[in-house]
C-alpha cells in the first residue's frame, strides 16, 4: 500500500475509527489501516476494502468478517465501513455502544468495543466533554 492510499484513508475517515468512532487525538496508541476482508480472504489493498480502525479494535477484529449475534445465535457479518452506514447500525448511550442491527451486535461483540477497560476511557472522556463523537454518520 502506497502512502498516498493510506493518507487518502485517513483522510476519508476524518480522524476517527470507523468502527468506534473514537478520534485518533484522543487515543494514544497511533491508529491502523485495516484490511475490511483481509488479505487471507482474498480482500485487496484497494480503497473499497480499507478503513481506518483503532489499534484496540483492530487487534480484535483482525482477519474476521463475521461474528456469532448474542441474540440470535446466528452467524452475522461484521460491520463493513465501505457498504454499511455507522449509524444504521449504532448507538451511544452514554460510554457504551449498542446496536440497532444483528451485524452492530456482533461487531461490538467480535470487536470488544464495550470491554469494561475501554467504556472506563470513555467515561473519563465524557467527564472531559471529548465524547462522544458528534457525527457518527459515517
Amino acid at each position: 500500500m502506497d502512502s498516498a492510499l493510506e493518507e487518502h484513508v485517513r483522510q476519508r475517515a476524518g480522524g476517527a475509527c470507523e468502527y468506534c468512532q473514537i478520534p485518533q487525538h484522543l487515543d494514544y496508541l497511533p491508529f491502523q489501516i485495516d484490511h475490511i476482508i483481509a488479505r487471507k480472504h482474498g480482500g485487496q489493498s484497494s480503497e473499497d476494502n480499507l478503513a481506518l480502525a483503532s489499534y484496540y479494535c483492530n487487534s480484535y477484529k483482525g482477519p474476521n468478517v463475521a461474528g456469532i449475534d448474542p441474540d440470535s445465535g446466528e452467524v452475522v457479518r461484521l460491520f463493513h465501513p465501505r457498504k454499511d452506514r455507522w449509524a444504521d447500525h449504532f448507538f451511544w448511550d452514554g460510554p457504551i455502544l449498542n446496536a440497532h442491527t444483528p451485524t452492530g451486535r456482533v461487531t461490538i461483540r467480535v470487536l470488544r468495543i464495550n470491554d469494561p477497560d475501554y467504556v472506563a476511557v470513555r467515561i473519563s472522556l465524557l467527564a472531559e466533554g471529548a465524547f462522544p463523537p458528534t457525527s457518527p454518520a459515517r
